[in-house]
């Protein structure tokens, strides 16, 4: 009896650790809503594949990242990015990557990725970069990780955690962002606060912040 006890907590134990890898996939996009109907649009997390015999080279290739990108109006930066929407080849590699110039004395304002790590290249100019990490001992508090930067320096971003990159110097900073990602997401966070559509409860906004509806009605302004 003893001995099918103990051939028994083995198949439960190891039922219980190879069950361990079973993990869902990181999500590729920012929602997949399932659905029941056999007759809706196909929708896949990422992309769905051609014929691996039609593939080309240029599914492989993209340039452009020698110059400075399309300035974003109004931030100060100009941004390349080089994900699976214009390199099809990267579908399923989990890699994307993009170049920055930002502006002297311009920040690339307080952002997360919430699909990929990202790591950081400066290539010209001096920046100040840093991410945030919640505070174990009190979740209202949380840990600044920071580094100035010079060109050759390289800084890394944990998945999914807010930071930030300012130019600190007096000339344009330039550089490369590696993600762990095909399509790591961008999610800035100021403007997904004050400019969401449909808009945020005012009396939330003052309550969360602390502030009163005039100055919510002026962060709005500033983030729309």
């Amino acid at each position: 009896m003893k001995m099918c006890w103990f051939i028994t907590t083995l198949a439960i134990s190891a039922f219980f650790s190879s069950s361990a890898y079973a993990y869902d996939n990181n999500p590729l996009q920012d929602i997949c809503v399932a659905v029941n109907d056999s007759n809706a649009a196909v929708f896949v997390n990422g992309k769905i594949c051609k014929d691996p015999k039609l593939a080309t080279a240029d599914d492989f290739f993209a340039s452009g990242l020698n110059v400075s990108g399309n300035p974003v109006p109004g931030f100060g930066f100009a941004a390349t990015i080089v994900d699976v929407n214009n390199m099809p080849g990267l579908n399923t590699l989990g890699i994307s990557t993009g170049r920055l110039d930002l502006d002297p004395q311009r920040l690339v304002l307080l952002h997360t990725h919430p699909r990929a790590s990202e790591l950081i290249t400066v290539l010209e100019g001096k920046l100040y970069a840093g991410f945030l990490v919640p505070d174990a001992a009190n979740f209202f508090k949380s840990r600044l990780f920071s580094k100035i930067l010079n060109p050759g320096d390289v800084f890394a971003f944990p998945k999914g955690l807010i930071h930030f990159q300012y130019n600190l110097g007096q000339k344009k900073a330039t550089f490369l962002a590696v993600f762990n990602s095909q399509n790591p997401g961008f999610v800035v966070i100021p403007s997904s606060i004050f400019a969401s559509n449909p808009p945020i409860m005012d009396d939330i906004l003052a309550k969360g912040f602390y502030l009163n509806k005039t100055e919510i009605a002026e962060l709005r302004k500033k983030f729309s």
